[in-house]
């Protein structure tokens, strides 16, 4: 079938209609994208694009991108017209309370969206993310009989995109690994929010995208013969190189009183909208699709659900081959956890002395095993972070089968990869870097917690314990600051068999992403506690490492490294001391009330925490009258028992502390 330029552009101008009357109704949105990118979006959604708007999530469907989330109105007037699940009530309520068509496109809200893009630059490393996960699928589950994954990811992506750095990072990866069923598009419109590009930027984009390895073609976006000819050209070449299309066009298309400059980003042209419809020939009817657009979508779908039966038949023959891969693929896109995690773990031996880092190396191994569609990447720090799955492989552009993905000095980039590979959907993301890198990190977790993906966070060095490195590596605020962020379970094990739980817990966490904060220096196995007990204590967050042997007086609280120090202040204060370890505080705030109070009971007010870190997140469990042994400056560089003593992170502190709440009846001292 050809291209029908006369339908598609009668599409593309009541799309333009649609975003018009969305923005002014709501007094708020984004005109510039969607209006300028209309003929692309015309010829992807009405020709090019591989989909079934009726199974939003078949798993060979090609996978788009929308990087500038700001132009949302693009994608929601393309899903509505293309037939998704996405009615033309919920496009009249274009930014308004629990709506399907939120301000910026929210994974999992409405159908359709791939990914939660909201600061620019994200949509740009999650769909490199997700031609990384496409690749692994191709290369995990293909037969030579039968291929069932065979799609591309394509992204449009902004000026301000490819102006971000984790951008730039994310392009990187993809053109070293070779990513070449990855397209973007690129709307060159030479203008950003505040300013003509021109003002912020000089480079040869295309030229950069080059020395990445990606092809580069440029082209009218206006024009839909000429994108839909060269888009062709880009999902056909098969030479390991990633696709860059270049596609200049006119910002705010359409609106002559903002076309072409910066006030087209926002509702500025909002107030012309009346006289832009009348000019485009739109009729008076707002929210307005002609029945012949919509006739044209539907006869499309019926090729669109004929390729999908075709691949269907393709796709029953191979579970019919391979039932032992079929069932691992329904399992991973179910996200299914094996039962019996811990139990695959072997226990510690009861005189070892091992940073939990280590112990999270050797934890992985078992759970690796166990999930094979389990990834562990690491920002170029494998053997600092030892989170190297043995035997799987490094993916490369030599092996897309590979479970061990090199990132190199790129942690943002990692992280937005990461979240690509969990949109995805078939693989557990997981992935590491030195703890002090968190924020370099931070917006693309902030999303993965938004967007309740299982990625899982290995984070090492998590202290002032890191020692002669000095404060620049040693992360006094860092966990603290993680925890407050929602949904995002934040553990810190204190012991190796801690360790083996606070990876298990991971694993079964389905609902958002962890944070695992290891350590760098050794610790001991705390043997004075049940091994099932610190195991299966992570699982809920908290419990009670050392009960009390005579009538409760006070409660020490302390997790990672410093629970040893909570241990031996309770031995020395003597038999009416309990130590509660609390390695993950949601985890332990979504346990029952009843469960809480066995742990903290509310009658013993008495209460002192420990942690190497800043203090205020703890008063939740101390109460504003305990004590919190903490940090409230940075660290310092020299051996990190040293750095610890220095700065009070130590058992006598907290028998200080615990003293000055007691009074001197019982301990004078």
């Amino acid at each position: 079938m050809s291209l029908n330029t006369e339908i598609l552009s009668k599409a593309a101008t009541q799309a333009r209609g649609l975003c018009m009357d969305a923005v002014q109704a709501s007094q708020s949105g984004h005109l510039g994208l969607p209006l300028g990118c209309a003929e692309i979006g015309a010829v992807l959604f009405g020709y090019a694009l591989k989909y079934n708007p009726d199974q939003p999530r078949w798993i060979n469907r090609d996978i788009f991108v929308l990087s500038g989330g700001h132009g949302s109105m693009f994608l929601y007037a393309w899903l509505h017209m293309s037939g998704y699940d996405l009615p033309m009530s919920e496009i009249k309520r274009f930014r308004q309370l629990h709506s399907k068509t939120p301000g910026h496109p929210e994974f999992g809200e409405t159908p359709g969206v791939e990914c939660t893009t909201g600061p620019l630059g994200q949509g740009v490393g999650n769909a490199v993310g997700i031609s990384v996960a496409t690749k692994m699928a191709a290369a995990r589950f293909n037969t030579d009989e039968h291929k069932i994954f065979d799609q591309h990811v394509i992204c449009l992506c902004s000026d301000g995109d490819m102006q971000e750095g984790v951008a730039s990072e994310a392009c990187a990866l993809a053109g070293h690994w070779g990513l070449d069923n990855l397209i973007f598009i690129y709307d060159s419109n030479a203008v950003t929010l505040d300013a003509a590009a021109k003002e912020t930027q000089s480079e040869d984009t295309g030229k950069r995208m080059e020395a990445y390895g990606f092809d580069v073609q440029e082209i009218d976006g206006h024009d839909m013969r000429q994108f839909l000819d060269t888009f062709d050209v880009a999902k056909r070449r098969d030479n390991g190189k990633p696709q860059f299309i270049i596609a200049h066009t006119l910002i705010g298309k359409g609106i002559p009183e903002v076309a072409g400059t910066y006030k087209a980003h926002g509702e500025a042209g909002a107030k012309f909208v009346d006289a832009a419809r009348k000019a485009l020939g739109l009729p008076e009817e707002h929210y307005f699709v002609s029945q012949d657009v919509y006739d044209y979508f539907a006869e499309h779908k019926k090729k669109l659900l004929a390729d999908y039966d075709r691949w269907e038949e393709t796709y029953d023959a191979w579970r019919a081959k391979n039932p032992d891969e079929a069932k691992l693929l329904d399992d991973g896109l179910e996200r299914k956890v094996p039962a019996d995690l811990l139990a695959k773990i072997p226990d510690f031996p009861k005189d070892a002395k091992l940073a939990t880092r280590k112990a999270g190396g050797e934890a992985l191994q078992p759970i690796a095993q166990t999930m094979p569609l389990l990834m562990s990447g690491s920002a170029d720090l494998y053997g600092s972070t030892m989170n190297y799955i043995k035997d799987g492989g490094d993916f490369n552009r030599d092996n897309f089968g590979g479970r061990n993905v090199r990132f190199g000095i790129r942690e943002h980039g990692m992280c937005a990869i990461l979240n690509g590979i969990s949109y995805h959907g078939l693989f557990r993301a997981s992935g590491a870097t030195f703890m002090v890198f968190t924020d370099y990190c931070r917006a693309s977790i902030r999303l993965a917690a938004l967007a309740k993906l299982p990625n899982t966070y290995i984070f090492t060095h998590d202290s002032i314990g890191v020692g002669e490195d000095g404060p620049t590596h040693e992360p006094v605020e860092t966990v603290s600051s993680v925890r407050l962020m929602p949904n995002i379970d934040v553990i810190r094990p204190a012991d190796p068999e801690e360790t083996a739980g606070a990876f298990v817990a991971a694993m079964q966490r389905i609902d958002g992403p962890t944070f695992l904060a290891l350590t760098r220096q050794a610790v001991p196995v705390l043997n004075d506690i049940d091994v099932k007990l610190r195991r299966e204590g992570v699982l809920r967050g908290g419990y009670v490492a050392r009960k009390e042997r005579a009538k409760l007086d006070l409660i020490i609280l302390s997790c990672g490294s410093e629970l040893q120090h909570a241990l031996a202040a309770a031995k020395e204060l003597g038999d009416e001391v309990r130590v509660v370890s609390m390695p993950c505080f949601e985890r332990f705030n979504r346990q029952s009330e009843k469960y809480r109070e066995e742990v903290l009971p509310d009658a013993c007010r008495r209460r002192v925490a420990i942690e190497a870190g800043v203090t205020k997140i703890w008063y939740q469990y101390v109460g504003l009258d305990g004590k919190v042994v903490g940090l409230h400056e940075f660290g310092l560089s020299a051996p990190g028992t040293e750095v610890m003593k220095e700065r009070g992170i130590d058992a006598k502190h907290v028998i200080e502390a615990a003293k000055s709440l007691l009074g001197n009846s019982r301990h004078s001292g």
